[in-house]
């Protein structure tokens, strides 16, 4: 990603956060957006090696019954719910739309750095665990 692009997305979540209600469920931060995208990526990479989608979403599922163990301060980007349902729909993607895992990649941070951008509800249940995206 270059160097224009990073800072056109920390400048939408700043103007995301800005504007924000500081209600209740958990954003991604930046960093963890970043770090999400190349997990979805890698996600790609592993579809191409041949690992099933049974296998890595069933994998994941089980990472995310042991991360709910840990206090949610420590978790990496699974903080509630929602954060799960959205990070595995994305990964879900990887196996029902194969593209690229760069495309993939970025699909998921610009995504991501769109739910940083949303307002938040005091319940969370008015907002998408996911967002539509284009196909193509």
């Amino acid at each position: 990603m270059s160097t224009a692009s990073r800072r056109l997305a920390a400048w939408v979540v700043a103007c995301g956060l800005v504007l924000a209600d500081p209600a209740a469920a958990s954003r991604p931060s930046m960093n963890e957006c970043f770090e999400a995208s190349d997990f979805i990526g890698n996600a790609a990479l592993s579809r191409d090696s041949g690992m099933s989608p049974e296998a890595f979403l069933g994998r994941m599922e089980d990472d995310f019954v042991a991360i709910r163990a840990f206090p949610n301060d420590l978790r990496w980007f699974a903080h509630d719910p929602d954060d799960e349902s959205f990070l595995l729909n994305e990964a879900r993607e990887v196996f029902k739309h194969p593209e690229p895992a760069e495309a993939h990649r970025r699909a998921f941070l610009q995504a991501c750095v769109e739910r940083m951008a949303e307002p938040e509800n005091v319940d969370a249940g008015g907002r998408s665990s996911a967002p539509t995206r284009s196909p193509g």
